[in-house]
């Protein structure tokens, strides 16, 4: 035990005792100890952190350096040549083109405009196609064409306008029978049209501003006026006006493009054979056909960012003025989606409207029909769908199907009560229509373009027992080949089966009969043509032309065969 735990024992027994000694008496204790203490020492020194670090030896590494000589040598390069050719080829105003061929043709036009310009563009453009010559065994057959249009358009920054007035001049005789004297005044018919077009067009650039497009259009059309000036109103005469407008508005999201369309247009056709209520003989009797189509058409089109996906949903509404006005509401819709970058394209859309018919429509289908024909607006429904895309980077393809109902379709057949059956007169059906089609096109820059296209039909007539004069199978077959930019060759083959005429002549060779009605087969028709241009000089070329090759003489029309062998050659000059 050291000093100091035996004093404070010893200090808490002489306090023990001296408690006791206040009680009971005091106790004194004599003892003998050492009190002495240690000298003390400060430490002068602060308190700091000793780091023991143990050095380690450098090793040094020496770089071996291999270096290895190298040689070369330099190959003079000759300088390249560049030759710059312009982006365009060089335009001239004029061009012309004459010929001449079998069976006394004769071929000219003439086209005189102006070259590239940013704001102008106009042009005068006249054509002249003509034939003397006679189908052996019919009746005169002689034709000619000839037509002349003016056109001009200005090209501003927001805006444009422009517009075209034309005329045309078509002669032919109705030669459907064998009379090779007949004579020719007797068969003549003519037809004469004045027609104008002009147009507004805004294109502002803001996609959020509205843009519009305003055209009018005018056509009067007429045929062969009789050789008694009293008559001179016993004949066809059409005027025909529309005002046309368009109205587009584009908005867009994060997911779709879209634009707003509607078109809104006033048709009005006013179509007069000979005086009203009037005859020229017992059964030649003269009316007015005069009629007014107010046609509303909003459509809104959607389209994806990436354009793979693009809808369209809309409809027409069809107000028809005649003598009763009824309004029609036809539907439109279109849905498409792009597969493996444009590989396929399936498609499907249904598509309704009503067109007005004229009587110039009517004589660019068939030619030889008589004046006083009967105009009634034609309604169509449509259903399609298919699938269209590439199979390679030079052909493309598309394989579809249609479906469709058409009220007041045109069907022509032999007129026998206001000629002698070699005029045709217009009857209407609601026909239904179904129809596969199918095409191939390959090209390849602009060297070789090859193009087919077919189409079967399958017709079911309401109070017909059958479509006439409408082919079942359709095949088009054409192409081009460009040799060095010298040589153009072209070729073309067309093919239809499966027509029918109506007759009235039980006794003709070949005539079958059907629910009371008669009829004829009119054949196939394949017309083969061929075509070669060579390009003397960038100004002057030579062609030649050789048509129906196969030398075919089938009847486009009953009892109106074609042409066979033909040929044509000519020349080119620009200007």
């Amino acid at each position: 035990m050291n000093k100091l735990g035996l004093t404070i024992l010893a200090t808490s027994f002489v306090f023990s005792l001296m408690s006791q000694n206040n009680n009971e008496g005091d106790v004194s204790v004599i003892t003998d100890s050492d009190r002495s203490l240690a000298p003390v020492q400060r430490i002068s020194m602060r308190p700091k952190m000793i780091d023991t670090v143990i050095s380690s030896s450098i090793v040094e590494y020496p770089l071996l350096v291999i270096q290895k000589e190298t040689s070369f040598d330099l190959d003079n390069i000759e300088p390249a040549n560049i030759r710059h050719k312009p982006q365009l080829s060089q335009l001239y105003r004029g061009y012309a083109k004459i010929g001449g061929g079998s069976r006394l043709m004769g071929l000219g036009e003439v086209y005189y405009g102006s070259v590239r310009s940013r704001k102008y563009n106009w042009g005068i453009h006249a054509k002249h196609l003509s034939e003397w010559g006679q189908i052996k065994d019919y009746a005169p057959s002689q034709y000619d064409r000839t037509s002349v249009k003016a056109f001009g358009k200005v090209e501003e920054r927001r805006y444009s306008y422009g517009g075209e007035l034309g005329y045309k001049n078509q002669g032919l005789h109705y030669y459907g029978f064998e009379n090779p004297d007949a004579s020719r005044d007797s068969i003549s018919q003519r037809y004469q049209s004045i027609d104008f077009s002009g147009f507004f067009d805004s294109h502002k650039k803001d996609s959020s501003m509205l843009n519009y497009r305003v055209g009018l259009d005018y056509s009067n059309f007429m045929d062969q006026k009789p050789e008694i000036d009293s008559l001179d109103k016993w004949r066809g005469r059409e005027n025909y006006a529309a005002l046309r407008t368009r109205w587009q508005y584009n908005m867009s999201s994060n997911v779709l493009l879209s634009n707003l369309r509607a078109d809104l247009n006033v048709l009005y056709n006013d179509y007069r054979y000979g005086i009203k209520d009037s005859s020229l003989t017992a059964l030649d009797t003269g009316f007015i056909s005069s009629n007014t189509i107010i046609q509303l058409r909003p459509i809104t089109h959607f389209y994806s960012k990436n354009e793979k996906f693009q809808f369209k949903i809309g409809g027409e509404l069809a107000i028809d003025i005649r003598e009763k006005t009824k309004a029609t509401l036809y539907p439109i819709a279109e849905v498409r989606y792009s597969l493996f970058n444009d590989l396929f394209i399936p498609y499907a859309g249904l598509e309704g409207g009503l067109k007005q018919q004229r009587f110039q429509n009517l004589a660019a289908q068939n030619e030889f029909i008589s004046s006083n024909v009967e105009l009634r607006n034609q309604e169509r429904y449509e259903l399609h769908f298919g699938i269209k895309g590439t199979l390679s980077k030079k052909m493309s393809f598309n394989v579809g199907a249609s479906f469709s109902q058409n009220r007041n379709h045109v069907l022509f057949v032999n007129d026998t009560i206001y000629s002698s059956g070699n005029q045709f007169n217009v009857i209407y059906d609601t026909i239904n229509i179904s129809r596969i089609t199918g095409s191939l096109s390959y090209q390849a820059n602009e060297k070789l373009k090859i193009d087919g296209i077919a189409h079967f039909n399958s017709y079911q007539a309401r109070n017909n027992p059958y479509a006439w004069n409408l082919p079942q199978l359709e095949v088009i077959l054409r192409g081009n080949y460009n040799i060095a930019d010298k040589l153009i060759i072209r070729a073309d083959f067309t093919l239809e089966t499966g027509r029918k005429t109506k007759v009235f002549d039980p006794t003709l060779e070949g005539v079958e009969e059907q629910d009371g009605t008669y009829f004829m087969p009119l054949g196939v028709i394949a017309d083969a043509n061929i075509g070669a241009e060579f390009r003397y000089t960038k100004r002057i070329s030579i062609f030649a032309n050789f048509n129906n090759v196969a030398a075919q003489r089938y009847k486009r029309w009953f009892n109106y065969p074609v042409q066979g062998f033909q040929f044509m050659a000519g020349a080119t000059f620009r200007f």
